[in-house]
């Protein structure tokens, strides 16, 4: 019996680790950032290191569980398979954001609803 369901394909294994940060959070980061007055700014700029802030959420989720949560999103009904022949690359890319929540500042669009809008807009 042949099987009549869409498959996607996903590079790798399914098991490294992402962060993802909506768009619009990046750019609040940004415009956050350049506003901040000297006084709290100051300390990011010394001879010793440059001035860079890592802007993210600070959590991170495996690639085959972002799949199933686009999969969720957009309402595919067919199956997600994993090309074990493809590289997964890092195992796990999550950026170390203490110095922004230092500085007073965090992500505020969870992951889902940044999916979420991000389909409506594609949409």
């Amino acid at each position: 019996k042949m099987n009549n369901q869409p498959t996607v394909s996903v590079w790798g294994t399914g098991t490294p680790k992402r962060e993802f940060l909506y768009s619009d959070d990046m750019a609040a980061a940004c415009l956050y950032l350049l506003q901040l007055p000297d006084s709290k700014t100051a300390k990011l700029f010394n001879e010793s290191v440059p001035p860079l802030v890592n802007i993210g959420c600070g959590e991170d989720l495996t690639i085959k569980a972002l799949a199933e949560r686009v999969k969720q999103t957009t309402g595919f009904t067919g199956g997600i398979t994993f090309d074990h022949t493809k590289p997964d690359g890092t195992m796990q890319k999550r950026m170390d954001v203490s110095l922004l929540q230092t500085l007073g500042w965090q992500a505020t669009i969870e992951l889902n609803e940044g999916l979420a809008l991000t389909y409506k807009d594609f949409i």
